[in-house]
């Protein structure tokens, strides 16, 4: 049994010109110690998706479809009470930005032994102890003098290492990291990423990554779920979809990576934009931007299709009707 199993998710926005429908029957699963990459351009839905499993989503956004299940029990039904008590002990939440998640007004000691003592029934001098700890464990030199520092007093990278270990405190089953290293310089982001690779392995913990550089994905993640407008363009293991992708979109994202083993005068780059909820095409919501578009593109949409040792959401991958010619368009 998957950790986590999301099924058929559906986000909605009740707006005064209608219903925006944001998530469009998302389904994927994270195994148990497993790292998932989740992939896109702005406005694909990833942090939409996190934010639905751990029961954020800003009002009057609203699952409006489909299940999602943590360890086989039901979470998308619950009230926000026993959410509260899911969230931190059973999922932890590492954000983009760690002066949204840590209180200015507080010691970082007190916040992870608050943390703690909320999840877990430890003496606040236990709980002082791991928390101490865990500082250690993310990189913090001098826990044991800096418990008792504010945020303010430690850099970008430390104040993040500070929101790994308040994430993994009370040692959940799954993190949901947003974009953990977008705020931060790339020397610092190749450490944080080692060290969420490392706690991930160390404890057995899972990881949806969230992020739009398949650079970080590529060097994270087991597998990787590519979304477009709200939707699972591609899932499969990372190394195939980085060598072989199947959707012409993955295709795009992986020809804008730069490679150190092949100097390119320019990096290739996908034309046009990510759709507006407001206007969604018919068909396939990649089908204006694609250069393998064809007829059926434009009037039917494509679930998930087996494409090698991967699923595409593609026409191209329809076993049961391959396109005669491939137009541009």
């Amino acid at each position: 049994m998957a950790l986590l199993d999301v099924q058929n998710l559906t986000v909605e926005f009740p707006t005064r010109r209608g219903v925006l429908r944001a998530l469009d029957g998302v389904s994927f699963s994270i195994e148990a110690g497993e790292v998932l990459g989740v992939v896109g351009e702005s406005g694909a839905g990833k942090s939409l998706t996190g934010a639905a499993i751990i029961g954020l989503l800003e009002p009057p956004g609203r699952i409006a479809g489909g299940r999602i299940l943590l360890e086989g029990s039901r979470i998308d039904d619950l009230s926000q009470s026993q959410l509260r008590r899911i969230r931190g002990r059973r999922i932890g939440a590492i954000f983009q930005d760690p002066l949204t998640t840590l209180n200015p007004l507080y010691s970082i000691g007190r916040q992870l032994i608050e943390t703690i003592r909320t999840h877990l029934k430890l003496s606040e001098a236990d709980a002082r102890k791991r928390a101490v700890r865990w500082l250690e464990e993310v990189g913090i030199p001098a826990a044991a003098q800096r418990i008792d520092a504010y945020p303010h007093e430690f850099s970008g990278g430390q104040r993040q290492r500070v929101v790994i270990a308040l994430a993994l405190c009370a040692e959940p089953a799954l993190v949901i990291a947003d974009e953990p290293t977008t705020a931060l310089d790339v020397s610092i982001q190749a450490q944080i990423i080692a060290l969420l690779k490392r706690l991930a392995r160390d404890h057995g913990t899972s990881v949806m990554l969230i992020t739009h550089d398949m650079g970080v994905i590529a060097e994270t993640a087991d597998r990787v779920a590519v979304m477009y407008a709200g939707r699972i363009a591609e899932i499969g293991p990372v190394a195939e979809i980085v060598r072989t992708p199947a959707h012409p979109y993955t295709l795009g994202l992986m020809g804008s990576i730069p490679s150190i083993e092949h100097r390119v005068e320019r990096l290739a780059q996908i034309d046009g934009a990510m759709p507006r909820l407001t206007a969604i095409p018919q068909g396939c919501a990649f089908n204006p931007r694609c250069p393998r578009v064809f007829a059926r593109c434009r009037i039917e949409r494509p679930d998930l299709l087996p494409a090698g040792a991967t699923e595409a959401a593609c026409w191209l991958h329809d076993a049961t009707i391959r396109p005669l010619r491939a137009a541009h368009g």
